[in-house]
């Protein structure tokens, strides 16, 4: 059985990724900054503890980070799989964003991507085997159309950072993914979007709705698989086609 471990993972998009890593045969490490939080969410997995287990990891300290894989590896051996979701979404109009909010955006969301990448990286490296998958979005790849610049432009930052660290760890077993996703139905989406705005923005989607968080969950666990190992580098969307490369 492999070992995967979720940052952000006491709820929302974090929490649908953990849910289905782990129904599909993997044990879960689900980290959160709320320690509780993340013990409750790995109770709804497994209440015994044996292939699910919530601990303190916040995503802007290195120390968390390599804190959290001493206990993982302590746990249950090697990790095999590492998704970086942790974020914070914030939708301040650009005239208005100070430089402190500015820097707690990309301090959270591509500061953090970039020490899971870096200090799980380096332990999947000495396995000659490993999943990263980081969670970018839509709003890094079209400038954000409801989101702040700062979320977009961390999210763009979260793009570029997976295509260095997927050169540099190519050649050690190591693959480095991210997806992609549009707005996505999720009560954290609707309660960072106002109404009116999101009605909107689901108006400009081709499909007309907005996405479904159990099937970006889905494509994490086919990126984290074994047979995976032939794609990395690589940004893959679920926008219900409002964007198209």
């Amino acid at each position: 059985m492999q070992t995967a471990l979720v940052t952000g993972a006491a709820n929302g998009l974090g929490l649908y990724i953990a849910r289905a890593l782990h129904g599909g045969g993997y044990r879960v490490a689900l980290t959160d900054r709320d320690a509780a939080a993340a013990a409750q969410a790995a109770a709804t997995l497994d209440a015994s503890g044996d292939t699910a287990f919530g601990l303190k990891l916040d995503v802007v300290h290195k120390s968390d980070f390599e804190a959290a894989l001493a206990a993982v590896t302590e746990r249950w051996g090697p990790l095999h799989v590492a998704v970086n979701n942790a974020a914070i979404t914030l939708t301040t109009p650009v005239m208005q964003i100070t430089p402190e909010e500015f820097e707690e955006v990309l301090r959270i969301n591509l500061r953090g991507t970039f020490l899971g990448c870096q200090v799980f990286g380096a332990a999947m490296r000495q396995s000659s085997y490993g999943r990263l998958v980081n969670v970018a979005s839509l709003a890094g790849q079209n400038g954000g159309t409801a989101s702040g610049a700062h979320y977009a432009s961390s999210k763009a930052g979260i793009l570029t950072l997976t295509k260095i660290f997927a050169r540099e760890l190519a050649a050690d077993g190591v693959t480095v993914n991210a997806i992609a996703p549009g707005p996505m139905e999720l009560p954290s989406v609707r309660a960072a979007v106002p109404a009116e705005k999101l009605e909107k923005l689901i108006e400009m989607i081709p499909v007309k709705r907005l996405g479904d968080p159990d099937f970006v969950a889905s494509l994490v666990v086919q990126l984290a698989s074994p047979q995976a190992g032939f794609a990395t580098g690589a940004a893959w969307d679920v926008n219900g086609g409002i964007f198209m490369r």
